[in-house]
């Protein structure tokens, strides 16, 4: 297998229900999580960009959060329906700073 061009990171963290810091699970990372995985391979991204589940990665209140590397571009609040807009403006136009419809570029290294 080749160097992908991007490895994209998803906080699924679940915490208890009523956690004060809240979690990325209870924001349906987990749907967010296989929508990404289901697009890359529509895409024929695959073995171009990898997907991976991590624990908390901090801003839990702003969930779930991702990350696009090697950019270091973080995105919050993002959903399912986020994915693909993501996928072909951020990969596939190297349009990192443009907020998708529902997420936000949170941090980022430019």
């Amino acid at each position: 297998m080749s160097k992908p061009s991007h490895h994209i990171f998803i906080c699924t963290n679940q915490r208890p229900a009523g956690h004060p810091r809240g979690s990325c699970g209870e924001h349906n990372a987990m749907a967010l999580m296989e929508k990404m995985g289901m697009a890359i391979e529509q895409k024929g991204l695959f073995g171009q960009v990898l997907v991976t589940n991590t624990s908390c990665m901090g801003p839990c209140s702003m969930g779930p959060v991702m990350v696009v590397y090697p950019d270091g571009v973080w995105y919050n609040k993002v959903t399912p329906e986020d994915v693909e807009e993501i996928l072909d403006q951020h990969i596939g136009q190297g349009k990192k700073s443009r907020p998708t419809r529902n997420a936000r570029r949170t941090l980022g290294v430019t």
